[in-house]
């Protein structure tokens, strides 16, 4: 292995790069992009719902509900139907998400010390939003009922349970906060096997990979030159990415910079080396694209950053160890919000750099098999 021909084809692929400049600029400007679209997206809470209030009571209490609601900055209040019929039509367009129904004589009811019912409707289409509103409804009625008894000095004290929640890691439970150490893996990986899918099968349309080894350049020095750019060149975007993460997002940041680099370095290498593998195993250019996102779906399903693998049934949650994201995630979550030691994390780094190695042991042994055919 001669180093001075890793070093030409190091410059060779740096040259083509700075004539391609689209791609350079996909290369580096690409994940800082999706980074801040996708993190306004995914990251989001569940705020102004579209809500709908059904007054048939018209009282005092009725109008401290709605603006028990309103005031709550999850539900707003953009309609108030006469009647239940009224209401039906405003669901079936989605013109609402939520509707809360007082019926009439509420506030007689807990004058005289009853019970009140209180109907909340809740369009179940978007599942996940149907039980974001549920939750919030009745923690507002719960905060209601409990500032009416305070107010009305009503003693409910007792024996019994006195449950106190204390929220570790994440006290104020926003999604953005665990949402966005995941898709800074997320993005990392789609961006390098985008860009990594195209680098070999473009040459080989062009019919210059043949040409390539009639030259004394060998199988291994041609890998170690077509890589080390795309590495060296993927250290900006994975830093921009880190700091745009931590800043622009206020993701408060608990861990050690080393822990950081060192899990986004050992994912870089496993998504640049599957990049590679398509990129070899492809005849097409377009046969690549597709083998990509037919990798990139099942990984981003599998990895926990969508659905909690937790919930996944129990035939499906052993496919998850062999998806190398679910490892870049929880490096990443628990380094950002749980500062997370490069000790305690040894095994979701070691399995990254088991990926690593057997994914590029892999795509050597296809390249050789492919150019002995």
């Amino acid at each position: 292995m001669s180093f001075k021909r890793i070093r030409l084809l190091i410059w060779k692929e740096f040259v083509q790069l700075r004539r391609d400049p689209l791609l350079l600029r996909l290369l580096l400007i690409m994940p800082v992009l999706q980074l801040i679209l996708f993190g306004y997206v995914v990251g989001a809470d569940v705020k102004n719902l579209p809500t709908a209030i059904v007054d048939l009571d018209r009282s005092a209490v009725s109008r401290r509900l709605e603006q028990s609601f309103s005031s709550s900055g999850y539900f707003r209040i953009d309609a108030h139907p006469e009647d239940e019929r009224q209401l039906q039509p405003m669901l079936d367009r989605g013109d609402v998400a939520v509707a809360i129904v007082i019926p009439e004589g509420t506030a007689t009811r807990l004058d005289r010390g009853e019970t009140a019912s209180l109907g909340i409707v809740v369009d179940g289409a978007d599942s996940k939003t149907a039980s974001v509103a549920s939750g919030y409804a009745a923690q507002i009625v719960a905060a209601y009922n409990q500032t009416r008894i305070e107010e009305q000095g009503i003693d409910l004290a007792g024996p019994g349970l006195d449950t106190r929640v204390r929220v570790m890691f994440n006290p104020t439970l926003e999604a953005v906060n665990t949402m966005i150490p995941g898709l800074m893996a997320t993005i990392l990986m789609i961006s390098m096997m985008s860009i990594m899918s195209q680098s070999v099968v473009k040459e080989r349309e062009s019919g210059t990979l043949e040409q390539m080894f009639v030259t004394p350049i060998g199988r291994g020095e041609y890998l170690i030159g077509k890589v080390t750019p795309y590495v060296i060149v993927a250290m900006g975007p994975m830093v921009l990415v880190a700091v745009v993460g931590r800043y622009w997002f206020q993701v408060p940041f608990y861990g050690q910079l080393p822990v950081v680099f060192v899990g986004l370095l050992l994912f870089m290498f496993t998504a640049i080396g599957l990049g590679l593998l398509v990129s070899l195993v492809s005849r097409t250019r377009q046969q690549a694209q597709q083998t990509v996102m037919f990798i990139l779906i099942p990984t981003m399903v599998l990895s926990g950053f969508i659905f909690p693998i937790e919930s996944m049934p129990a035939e499906i949650v052993p496919l998850t160890y062999l998806i190398p994201l679910r490892y870049a995630i929880v490096a990443m979550r628990g380094s950002f919000m749980k500062g997370t030691s490069l000790a305690d994390l040894w095994q979701p780094l070691l399995a990254m750099a088991a990926f690593s190695a057997v994914i590029f042991g892999v795509a050597v042994a296809s390249f050789n098999r492919r150019l002995s055919d």
